[in-house]
């Protein structure tokens, strides 16, 4: 007969219940952790291992690299407890640690100790990248107090990936989507606020397919309208663009003649804008109050740029006409590059070797970002992105040039120092023709959505043979 007065009764009797409902848990955690990982491709799998081997061993190996930090003051419980006055021992801290995996390696976030922060971290890296059968090993700030270290046990840029575009239009404008680092993790780049971009790289190295990314990914926008320049080919329909032509405004192929009329359109344009964009957007920058339907962003897309600003040597007439509109043509770019970015004007600039030659020192060196694919020589490389790629060999694209790095490009990182290496994924022809197809009724001429203005009053020299509208 059970003793309802006795206190003892009532614990042992849910006792039970307690230790079923624990097991209960415990099995379907175990359960849920064992299909996670059987669903997993074997690449993942040994991401999990390898996480489960981390945090296992984390303890002794903050130990034996230094990362730990000696407490000697008692702690108040220690010293109540402490009734014989012997000497109270001292305390060794280690930094928590949380891991997390991917298919390529782990990702660990450990907490910040006196003595133990984000420079003594970043000192340990080779020896974790060691004990953690890395590739290499990555150490950031996350927050303050926090670190971030990322291992990758297989290189990212040696792995191919493909790029599906979604068709919704970006959450948020300018924002280029370049691909993965070569720790695996996501890098974008910012052009608000950018006049130029230059792609430099040898042919076949991903070039055209870093652009028609950019291109699936803003077509679906209405704020955004595209122009192109084709040094490759000589009409609409041929070459890697042939598909984009309907979701751009005006397109042009190695004529050199067509290419002065449509860089001459865009520079009327930027006068126009430049009129405007007080009365209109009630700002000083289009960037005050971003991109819209009716004032887009305008990108001006120059591939093998070469094409349009060789010098011609020659006196036949045939010649001097050829190099008087190649000078012409590297003015008209440079004006849009230099007084553009305020009115939303944006020039990416695509060749070989980016060299003086191809693109004119005084329009490539205000581009303020610059990529490189693979590149054969040192003078190529130092003319994409600047005399201090010298100082970083790891990521110097002349080291791109094996067959297993196409796609992948060198560049200044915007959120740290120096140079880093991005793997660029591939959109097929068959998706980016698709999205081309479905946003090609959002093609308008950004000349016709603004108000007429006449361009003789700001420019003597427009004798208005140029007509603004394509």
């Amino acid at each position: 007969m059970k003793d309802f007065n006795d206190p003892t009764e009532g614990a042992f009797g849910y006792g039970p219940l307690v230790v079923g409902a624990m097991l209960t848990v415990l099995v379907g955690w175990s359960v849920w952790w064992v299909i996670r990982y059987l669903r997993a491709d074997a690449m993942t799998r040994q991401s999990i291992r390898q996480a489960i081997r981390i945090r296992r061993t984390w303890k002794r190996l903050a130990l034996m690299l230094k990362l730990s930090a000696t407490d000697k003051t008692p702690t108040a419980l220690a010293s109540l407890a402490n009734a014989d006055g012997k000497p109270i021992k001292s305390r060794v801290l280690v930094p928590a640690l949380k891991v997390t995996h991917d298919a390529y390696g782990v990702i660990a976030r450990a907490g910040c100790l006196p003595g133990v922060g984000l420079e003594q971290y970043q000192k340990a890296a080779p020896h974790l990248a060691d004990a953690w059968m890395c590739t290499r090993v990555a150490v950031t700030q996350d927050k303050p107090g926090h670190v971030v270290i990322r291992g990758v046990r297989l290189d990212p840029l040696k792995f191919p990936t493909e790029h599906r575009p979604t068709g919704e239009v970006p959450e948020k404008a300018a924002q280029w989507d370049l691909g993965l680092d070569e720790y695996a993790q996501p890098v974008s780049v910012d052009l608000t606020q950018v006049p130029g971009v230059t792609v430099a790289g040898l042919p076949g190295y991903g070039k055209t397919s870093l652009i028609n990314r950019l291109l699936s990914d803003w077509a679906p926008s209405p704020c955004v309208q595209f122009a192109c320049a084709d040094g490759k080919v000589s009409a609409a329909y041929e070459g890697d663009y042939a598909d984009w032509v309907q979701r751009m405004f005006a397109f042009v192929g190695d004529d050199l003649e067509g290419a002065n009329k449509l860089f001459r359109r865009l520079v009327d344009l930027r006068r126009v804008r430049s009129t405007l964009v007080r009365e209109v957007l009630g700002a000083k920058s289009m960037w005050d109050v971003g991109p819209s339907e009716k004032w887009p962003l305008v990108v001006l897309i120059i591939d093998e740029a070469h094409t349009y600003f060789r010098d011609h040597k020659g006196s036949d007439p045939k010649t001097k006409k050829l190099a008087a509109l190649a000078s012409e043509n590297a003015r008209l770019v440079e004006d849009l590059v230099k007084k553009g970015r305020s009115v939303g004007l944006l020039v990416i600039l695509a060749t070989q070797k980016s060299t003086g030659d191809a693109i004119p020192t005084f329009i490539r060196d205000v581009c303020p970002v610059g990529l490189s694919f693979a590149q054969k020589t040192a003078e190529a490389a130092v003319a994409a992105l600047g005399e201090e790629i010298r100082d970083w060999p790891d990521a110097n694209p002349i080291n791109l040039q094996d067959p297993t790095y196409v796609g992948v490009a060198s560049m200044n990182h915007q959120s740290q120092p120096g140079f880093t290496r991005i793997r660029t994924p591939y959109v097929p022809d068959e998706w980016a023709a698709e999205i081309a197809h479905k946003t090609a009724h959002l093609t308008a001429h950004p000349a016709d959505l603004l108000p007429t203005v006449d361009l003789t009053k700001t420019d003597p020299d427009n004798d208005g043979s140029t007509p603004l509208a394509a």
